[in-house]
């Protein structure tokens, strides 16, 4: 039986309720009557529920969503998605332009790390803290250093803490051979076709006409498929991140926020307002402002003249002042500033947002990428292998940091030849012409796009 993810209603549902409860929104009428007709619960970590419901719970489903659409919330006068609103609540919105060019050796760099990061955290990818954990103390690697191997792991471990079923046969470090695909390559891959079309004042609808034509539905996850199937539908932009899309606050425009800041560097506020074209197409009020975030800090990174914490800084500039995610990195600061063992920074952030957060959202995973690169004081290793090892979303997690991390190394050669080495100057990919490219090539287009008037 086909079970496609993301998209059933009655799992959506779940989800909904969970993101109301988030957003400032009253559930609980809602959830009564989802609950006394015998509803389910989201799944906890799979994209679908193992069994088909009734022909009656999916309607009444659909009819939910929209009603949970519809209730008003409390936050939303401090989070809006609107950017003039957005701008309005940023009294330390950047302003001014670094004549700074970056360097492609610093993009490349940026590149392979994006890579680097990805690649480590995928074979741990949905894995339960203590499981990423126990396998690394497996084959002494822990504190995390090097990639994860399944040499030496015991049996009855991988049995309660099995890989990741679709990513072990090309990420464990046994198996590496070159830069397997994945979507947090592939949105920036997209994202480089994007500015090179349309240039850098690209609209919202531009990025969904691209995705039409050149992303595989069946290569977007959560609300990037939500998306892409009301695009396909006939909603258009930005109704397409609010309708039935209870993933709008997730990581999905995060990790498509790094072309944005590689093609404006000394540029944050232009980065930000790329990034937030581009990020209301799927997603809504702190899931935009984590990719506004991203980009911003990416920005200030490409100067080559700023440390790890004044790009944070920066990032944190166009974050509204009164929202959450403003709250959550502000908490990863101080707390990766103030805790010598990262385990402990890890296990307090664990305890916020376990509890109440998906570990695919925004929240929960901006904050563990902000305290693993102000932990490690944006040394490359350091940043990568805390990223992953704090667990959630482990290879988007990995891929940011190791993004930032690499940009501010300022070189491949830069980066420990452990991390380059496996991954041979190639990456897989369905996203345009872009199959078997080097990551020089991709740096040499990045400063294109970058240097273009």
């Amino acid at each position: 039986m086909l079970r496609l993810t993301w998209v059933q209603p009655e799992d959506l549902l779940g989800h909904e309720l969970r993101q109301a409860r988030l957003d400032g929104r009253e559930p609980k009428a809602v959830e009564a009557r989802w609950r006394a007709a015998g509803g389910p619960d989201a799944p906890e970590r799979a994209g679908a529920s193992a069994h088909r419901v009734s022909r009656y719970l999916r309607l009444l489903a659909e009819d939910l969503l929209d009603e949970l659409a519809d209730l008003p919330s409390r936050f939303a006068e401090d989070e809006p998605t609107d950017l003039a609103r957005i701008m309005s609540q940023c009294p330390d919105w950047p302003t001014g332009r670094s004549a700074a060019a970056p360097d492609p050796r610093a993009l490349e760099a940026a590149w392979l790390g994006r890579a680097i990061g990805c690649l480590l955290g995928k074979p741990v990818e949905k894995l339960p803290l203590d499981g990423i954990r126990a396998l690394a103390r497996a084959t002494g690697n822990w504190p995390l250093a090097t990639w994860f191997t399944a040499r030496g792991v015991p049996d009855d471990l991988l049995a309660t803490h099995p890989w990741n079923r679709r990513s072990a046969a090309t990420s464990l470090a046994e198996n590496i051979d070159g830069m397997p695909e994945d979507d947090d390559l592939d949105y920036p891959l997209l994202n480089l076709l994007l500015v090179q079309r349309h240039g850098r004042t690209f609209t919202t609808d531009d990025v969904a006409r691209l995705w039409l034509e050149e992303l595989p539905p069946g290569r977007t996850f959560t609300a990037e498929r939500v998306a892409h199937r009301n695009l396909l539908t006939g909603i258009e932009p930005p109704h397409t991140a609010r309708h039935r899309n209870p993933f709008r606050e997730w990581i999905g425009a995060l990790i498509r926020a790094d072309m944005h800041g590689w093609s404006n560097p000394g540029d944050p506020a232009a980065a930000a307002g790329q990034a937030h074209r581009d990020a209301v197409l799927t997603h809504t009020a702190n899931g935009v402002y984590a990719a506004m975030f991203t980009a911003a800090a990416i920005a200030t990174a490409a100067t080559g003249t700023h440390d790890v914490h004044a790009c944070l800084r920066t990032g944190r500039a166009v974050v509204p002042a009164r929202s959450r995610l403003a709250k959550a990195i502000d908490h990863a600061v101080r707390l990766a500033t103030s805790t010598d063992d990262f385990d402990d920074v890890v296990d307090e952030l664990h305890a916020v947002y376990g509890p109440t957060h998906h570990w695919v959202h925004a929240l929960p995973n901006t904050a563990l990428i902000v305290a693993a690169l102000t932990h490690a004081d944006g040394d490359f290793t350091g940043s990568v292998c805390r990223a992953v090892s704090g667990g959630w979303d482990t290879d988007s997690n990995g891929a940011t940091a190791g993004s930032i991390a690499g940009l501010l190394a300022g070189s491949p050669d830069a980066l420990p030849d452990r991390w380059r080495a496996p991954l041979k100057n190639r990456l897989a990919t369905t996203v345009a012409d872009f199959d078997g490219t080097g990551f020089d090539t991709l740096a040499h287009l990045t400063h294109l796009e970058a240097t273009r008037p």
